[in-house]
Parts: structure tokens; C-alpha cells; sequence
């Protein structure tokens, strides 16, 4: 079956079986490899995408679920305003070790983003809990989401017509 997919602000017809995961089409028929395959059971957190807006593993979504869904990777997230300020901020705090579990763990900072701007220690480990990082850089993530939740991006000015 065909189907169509909003995946980046980009339109996708892709033909595939009802029950093909998301995360298969993003990487195998897309190409889109900045969403990375991690445990397949929806366990670790490096498949995290944002559908509509919330945070959900694209290896348990299948994509009959999604056709009428605004999808977001990491590179769609790095195009916002809370996607550049948490690239920022990971820059800035230089979090990244072997960065394999990175893009499921700015997906899920960017939904916590968009829905507390100010998020506690809390709220960042209730909504991080289900991303595993086998380098253990959890503390430069929460300093790094604490730090992007107060960067404040220059705005730029349209010249005057």
C-alpha cells in the first residue's frame, strides 16, 4: 500500500506493509539516518521522534498510525527555536561522547522543551527516563537541557520596506 507520509515539513509517498515501522522507512526507504536504530523494543530511546509534537519511538510506530501526522527527526527539531537552543546548549556543555544515543536524547528534551519551559530536575528526569546513554552523560544532558531552558536566541529583524 501507499502511503503519505509529513516528515520534516516534507511531503513522502512511500509504499510499504500497514505494520512497517517507522523508523525502517525513516532509514531504509528515506534514508533519513539521523534517527538511529537502538534495542528495536522500544526500551533505549535512540529512535525517539516527535509525532504531532509528543516524543515516541519510531521503532514501535507502525506507519499506518502516521499518515496524517507531522513527523520531526533531529533534523526537523534542529530547525525550531528549542531545536537550536538545545544544539547550543550541547555544544556549549559539551555533552556528546560517543553521541549514538544523542539525537532520541534532544527529541525528548525538545518535547519537554515545548511543554516546560523551565523544567525542574524532576520533570527532566521523569521525561528523560527513557533514554539510556551506555556513556552515562546524564549530568552534562540535565545541565544541558537546565542550560538550553535559558539561552535566548538573538531575534532577527526583517529590513524595513
Amino acid at each position: 500500500m501507499i502511503y503519505e507520509l509529513n516528515i520534516n515539513k516534507q511531503t513522502y509517498q512511500i509504499e510499504a506493509d500497514a505494520d512497517t515501522p517507522l523508523l525502517w522507512v525513516l532509514r531504509d526507504i528515506l534514508g533519513l539516518t539521523d534517527t538511529k536504530f537502538g534495542c528495536g523494543a522500544g526500551l533505549c530511546g535512540a529512535c525517539t521522534v516527535h509525532i504531532d509534537g509528543m516524543a515516541q519511538r519510531a521503532c514501535l510506530t507502525p506507519i499506518s498510525e502516521v499518515t496524517d501526522a507531522e513527523i520531526l527527526t533531529l533534523a526537523g527539531i534542529l530547525e525550531t527555536e528549542t531545536g537550536k537552543k538545545l544544539q547550543q546548549a550541547w555544544n556549549d556543555l559539551d555533552v556528546v561522547q560517543c553521541g549514538y544515543c544523542q539525537p532520541g536524547q534532544i527529541m525528548s528534551a525538545a518535547a519537554l522543551l515545548e511543554e516546560t519551559g523551565k523544567p525542574s530536575d524532576q520533570d527532566i528526569s521523569n521525561s528523560m527516563a527513557g533514554n539510556i546513554c551506555r556513556c552515562g552523560t546524564y549530568d552534562r544532558i540535565r545541565q544541558a537541557i537546565h542550560h538550553a531552558a535559558s539561552i535566548e536566541l538573538p531575534h532577527t529583524m526583517e529590513p524595513a520596506k
